[in-house]
């Protein structure tokens, strides 16, 4: 029996398409391509996506006080690049924090410290949050008084090298995500 990893690298070579985890949505030509400006929380430095051209990108929108989605988020981020081995060093998390008041750059930065080194920390202006949500079409509301609660969508954009959008990884917050199936779409954007 021909084993699944070498049927793959033969489809990536022909040009065909993946087929893609059941938690795997295809967005390829419904989403915009990768673009924003914001800063990197560990060097202080202005980023846009061209710092990260080459890489596949992992977009994703939370905030350090999140009590369940954000942590089991990233959590199972850091299980699926374990379980791609060699390719996760070619995959880049981006961590846009929804809450720039309580998240300080000292915040982010030990909070995504906590999930590996696939995963930075970004701080934007208010504006540049609202923008960079609505392009993605990213659903987020803080709420200071009278009680403060944050709220957030939980899906993660995964856009190639080039920051084309490939596809968004649905549900890794809750239940038992396929971390093989999504390992396996990730290493096949890698390769592509």
């Amino acid at each position: 029996m021909i084993r699944r990893s070498f049927l793959l690298s033969l489809f990536a070579l022909a040009g065909r398409h993946h087929d893609l985890s059941p938690q795997d949505v295809d967005v390829q030509g419904l989403v915009p391509d990768l673009a924003f400006s914001s800063t990197d929380v560990q060097t202080g430095k202005p980023v846009t996506e061209a710092d990260f051209k080459g890489k596949v990108t992992l977009l994703y929108f939370g905030y350090t006080n999140c009590p369940d989605v954000c942590p089991a988020t990233l959590y199972n981020l850091n299980r699926i690049f374990k379980f791609m081995g060699a390719p996760a060093a070619n995959v880049q998390v981006l961590f846009v924090t929804v809450d720039p008041d309580r998240d300080t750059p000292a915040t982010l930065t030990q909070y995504t410290g906590l999930f590996g080194n696939n995963v930075i920390g970004l701080r934007g202006t208010a504006d540049q949050i609202y923008e960079l949500a609505r392009r993605y079409r990213v659903v987020f509301s803080v709420v200071k008084t009278p009680v403060y609660s944050v709220t957030h969508s939980a899906a993660v954009y995964v856009f190639d090298g080039a920051g084309k959008p490939q596809f968004i990884i649905a549900g890794l917050e809750a239940g038992t995500p396929d971390i093989e199936g999504i390992a396996s779409d990730l290493t096949w954007v890698t390769q592509q």
